[in-house]
C-alpha cells in the first residue's frame, strides 16, 4: 500500500495517473493547501521542502519520495512498467521526463501566476511565459509528428507531460495549431486510468477551459498562497 500526499494540481495527478495505471492501490491522503497542511511537521518530516505530492511505500519500510519527476521514476522501477530498462530506452523516458520538469512545468507555472494569479498584469512578463509555453509545446508538436508517444511505448514522461499540457487554456496558450500535440492530449485523456487519476483529487475548477463559475475564487485563494511563498501550481512541487 502507498500513501499519497497530494491536491488537485499537475504536479499532483501526475502522481494518481501513474498510480492508476499501475494498478497499485494506495491511500489518497489530500492536503487543503491554502490552510498551509503541507507545512505542518507532520508533511515536512516525509518531504522537507513542504510540497506536494509525496509518497510513503509502506511495503518498503515506510520509505518517502517526494519530487513528482522521482515518485514517478520510483514507482516506474518499482513495478518495471511505464519505463524500459534497457538504458538508451531508459534515457529516452528520463530525458522528456527532464523537459516537463525543467521546462514545460516551470514555464506554464509562471504564465498561470502572471496570467491568472498576480492582480497587477504585467505585459511583457505575461508575454515571456507564454511564449515560452508556445515554444515548448512546439517542441512537443514537433517531436509527435513523427512518434505516437514521447519515447516508445506510453511512459512516465506522457503522464508527466500530459499532465501540464492539458491545462494549457488555464495558462491562456491555446493549441489548436499544433495537431500532433492535440492527437497525443485527445488520446491520453481516453485513457481511462488517466481519467481516473485527475479525480484523485477532483479540482474545484475546470483547469482545461475558461468561464469555470468558480475560476476567479480559486485564482484568489492562488495567488495568496503563491504571494506567501506557498505555490499552488508553479514549476517544482
Amino acid at each position: 500500500m502507498i500513501d499519497l500526499y497530494t491536491a488537485a494540481t499537475p504536479n499532483g495527478h501526475k502522481v494518481s495517473i501513474a498510480l492508476e495505471e499501475l494498478g497499485l492501490p494506495y491511500e489518497l491522503k489530500v492536503l487543503d493547501l491554502s490552510k498551509h497542511e503541507q507545512k505542518t511537521p507532520a508533511f515536512l518530516a516525509i518531504n522537507p521542502n513542504g510540497r506536494i505530492p509525496a509518497i510513503v511505500d509502506r511495503e518498503a519500510d515506510d520509505f518517502a519520495v517526494f519530487e513528482s519527476g522521482a515518485i514517478l521514476i520510483y514507482l516506474a522501477e518499482k513495478t518495471g512498467r511505464l519505463m524500459p530498462s534497457d538504458a538508451k530506452g531508459r534515457s529516452l523516458v528520463l530525458q522528456w521526463l527532464m523537459f516537463q520538469m525543467g521546462g514545460i512545468g516551470p514555464m506554464m507555472g509562471q504564465a498561470n501566476v502572471f496570467f491568472r494569479y498576480f492582480p497587477e498584469k504585467i505585459p511583457a512578463a505575461i508575454d515571456r511565459y507564454q511564449g515560452e509555453c508556445k515554444r515548448l509545446f512546439r517542441v512537443l508538436d514537433g517531436h509527435l509528428a513523427d512518434h505516437e508517444y514521447l519515447a516508445g511505448d506510453y511512459s512516465i514522461a506522457d503522464i508527466a507531460n500530459w499532465a501540464w499540457v492539458r491545462t494549457h487554456r488555464w495558462s491562456g496558450v491555446e493549441v489548436d495549431d499544433l495537431p500532433h500535440l492535440k492527437r497525443w492530449r485527445d488520446a491520453i485523456r481516453a485513457r481511462p486510468a488517466a481519467q481516473r487519476g485527475i479525480e484523485r483529487p477532483p479540482s474545484r475548477v475546470d483547469l482545461t477551459r475558461d468561464g469555470d463559475a468558480g475560476a476567479q475564487t480559486f485564482a484568489e485563494e492562488a495567488r495568496r498562497i503563491v504571494e506567501t511563498g506557498q505555490s499552488l501550481s508553479g514549476g517544482k512541487a
